[in-house]
């Protein structure tokens, strides 16, 4: 059974049959907000644009390595000091499977709609702390978005095979008004990888913001 991510929770990536977990996905799974049109008859259909990303931090506490959207705008993360967006980490460790800028249109088909997949064998040595978070590019905030998840799981972008933990983000009422959550972060710890569940909201309104919080607050 799936771990249910609770805030400040540290888990080890340890699997039932004892050996520990070292190559999954990360992914986020929402649907586009389906309201009723005349008379109840028809039905509109508003896309919804969540943006998965993760960022790298080094022993001293500093950004050495990040995966977002490559379609964010260069002069709009440049006015942040931020790097172009990009699908793959220097190492090749982990990889965004891309953008998805609609949601589930036709509801929940049980795949997540972006993933990032990690397999931790390959992370730089200079690599301390991976942070997952989430980030809203629309107007709605994550009450507003049906079932919108974050979950954990050994398999691949088209195959869940098993799920390790998951956060019902649209389920929980501390995330209403906040259109960005810190998921949480893999650290290294007496030379093995851990999670630590953060799970913390706030009304960002860009991923510059919470790279920047990411970096200040929580190193």
């Amino acid at each position: 059974m799936a771990i249910k991510l609770e805030k400040g929770q540290r888990i080890n990536l340890e699997k039932s049959n004892g050996s520990r977990m070292t190559q999954f996905c990360v992914g986020c799974n929402w649907g586009a907000i389906v309201t009723k049109g005349f008379l109840g008859l028809t039905k509109n259909v508003q896309d919804v644009d969540l943006d998965l990303s993760c960022v790298m931090l080094d022993a001293n506490g500093n950004l050495c390595d990040h995966i977002y959207s490559p379609l964010y705008r260069t002069d709009f993360l440049g006015r942040y000091g931020m790097p172009a967006g990009k699908v793959d980490s220097n190492d090749f460790a982990l990889h965004h499977s891309g953008d998805d800028l609609k949601g589930d249109q036709s509801g929940d088909d049980g795949l997540d709609n972006e993933i990032i997949t990690v397999d931790l064998n390959r992370v730089s040595p200079n690599v301390q702390q991976i942070f997952f978070f989430l980030n809203n590019c629309g107007r709605e905030d994550f009450s507003q978005i049906p079932y919108a998840s974050i979950r954990m799981y050994e398999g691949t972008p088209t195959r869940v095979k098993e799920v390790f933990a998951q956060y019902d983000v649209a389920a929980e009422p501390r995330y209403a008004g906040a259109t960005a959550v810190i998921m949480g972060k893999l650290y290294r710890h007496n030379g093995e990888w851990k999670f630590s569940a953060i799970g913390d909201a706030y009304p960002d309104p860009n991923l510059c913001e919470t790279i920047r919080r990411i970096v200040m607050n929580y190193k």
